[in-house]
């Protein structure tokens, strides 16, 4: 029996000293280097975490920016057009000051040439007059008395107007 616990003590002791150099070399490195891929794993998930946070805010940062494009470009649109109808009403006001202008400009201009064609009218009719009268009475009338009686007649004229 004494065989069996020598072995039995031997086997003991064995298997302590295995388990003891085991732990020593085996063991705490393996513990070691889990620990250690646990708290990378657990870093790199909190990254990640941390990495879809601002992923998740720069799209709806994005999405914000295009909302407010689409709204701006209205925006933009609106005033162009409303530049653009402002610009047309300054252009059509001004042709139809210009326009008015020209109106007036021409009817000053008929006005005045029919003055002037009524005076040369008048003249040349008082001519007409004074020589028909010479003829009728068959004489001739010098310049001065040509005038004066043109001018007499177109006094008569003037007033029956």
């Amino acid at each position: 029996m004494l065989d069996f616990s020598v072995s039995f003590f031997f086997t003991l002791v064995n298997i302590a000293v295995l388990f003891i150099v085991l732990r020593a070399i085996l063991f705490k490195p393996v513990t070691k280097f889990m620990e250690g891929r646990t708290a990378k794993i657990k870093a790199e998930i909190e990254n990640a975490a941390k990495e879809r946070d601002e992923a998740k805010s720069l799209r709806l940062a994005y999405e914000e920016k295009v909302k407010n494009a689409g709204t701006e470009a209205a925006q933009l649109a609106k005033k162009t057009r409303e530049a653009a109808e402002k610009q047309a009403e300054l252009i059509i006001s001004d042709a139809k000051a210009q326009a008015e202008d020209i109106i007036g400009g021409a009817r000053k201009q008929i006005l005045a040439e029919r003055q002037a064609a009524f005076i040369a009218f008048r003249a040349e009719a008082a001519t007409l007059v004074v020589a028909a009268a010479g003829r009728l009475l068959r004489r001739d009338f010098s310049d001065e008395d040509a005038r004066a009686h043109a001018e007499l007649v177109l006094r008569e004229l003037g007033g029956r107007r």
